[in-house]
């Protein structure tokens, strides 16, 4: 897995031709590592951009490539989980995934891609089958490693103590102003790589923020350091 990871998430969740254009100048600038998801509708814009990036040269072959996607609240059911990734797959013209990641720990009824989820339609996981499908998919070989994604230490811990396959992942939000020392030392100890999303604060999302890129003492850092503010805050995690 590339250290650094391009996300092809923008709300409002939806394909587009700028996300392929984006996606492809990613490629060319050198970028890996793609994160994509069922829910941002940025799977087929990504598989089209990666067929392009072969047939121009960008890349030799889509294994040059690192793909992860994710699972989402509504096909977090036992029986769900294979046909959810397969159209994952489909929509990607991929025939394999790097790195299939359970969106949140949280089911909800099955339907359409919502977000935010209604209250009412939210229902518990039942992780055992849950996680029983993602390892059926690693054993098919249609992902080459399964993970979770928003995992408290406690949903870890109940993962770890049935797995037959742990979480080779955890995604989290992680940035200098959440920093998630718990999380990482719980991951660190148990073997599971904490990898961050939104490391910039996400500015422009409904989830995001640009207290990061604005904070005086973050800015100060970066100025000491010759770098800038975005430099420091992707670099520090990395290894973690």
């Amino acid at each position: 897995m590339a250290r650094l990871g391009f996300g092809t998430a923008a709300f409002p969740f939806e394909a587009s031709e700028v996300a392929k254009k984006a996606i492809l100048q990613a490629i060319e600038l050198g970028y890996r590592h793609f994160d994509t998801a069922s829910l941002y509708g940025s799977e087929q814009p990504l598989g089209e951009a990666i067929i392009e990036a072969v047939s121009v040269g960008l890349i030799k072959s889509r294994d040059d490539l690192f793909i992860t996607s994710k699972l989402w609240c509504s096909d977090a059911h036992g029986d769900r989980v294979l046909p959810a990734l397969q159209r994952s797959l489909q929509n990607l013209k991929l025939e394999y995934l790097d790195l299939f990641l359970i969106h949140w720990p949280i089911s909800s009824k099955p339907g359409a891609y919502e977000f935010p989820i209604k209250e009412e339609d939210l229902i518990p996981m039942d992780f055992n089958t849950v996680w029983a499908g993602m390892e059926e998919c690693q054993r098919l070989g249609l992902t080459k490693s399964i993970g979770v994604s928003n995992f408290s230490c406690k949903k870890l811990a109940d993962i770890l103590a049935f797995a037959k396959i742990p979480p080779a992942v955890n995604q989290v939000e992680m940035n200098p102003l959440c920093r998630q020392k718990k999380l990482r030392e719980f991951c660190n100890e148990s073997g599971i790589l904490l990898t961050a999303y939104s490391p910039l604060g996400a500015k422009g999302t409904i989830w995001g923020s640009n207290k990061v890129m604005e904070n005086e003492v973050l800015n100060e850092i970066a100025k000491a350091k010759g770098k800038t503010l975005a430099q420091c805050s992707i670099g520090g995690y990395h290894g973690h």
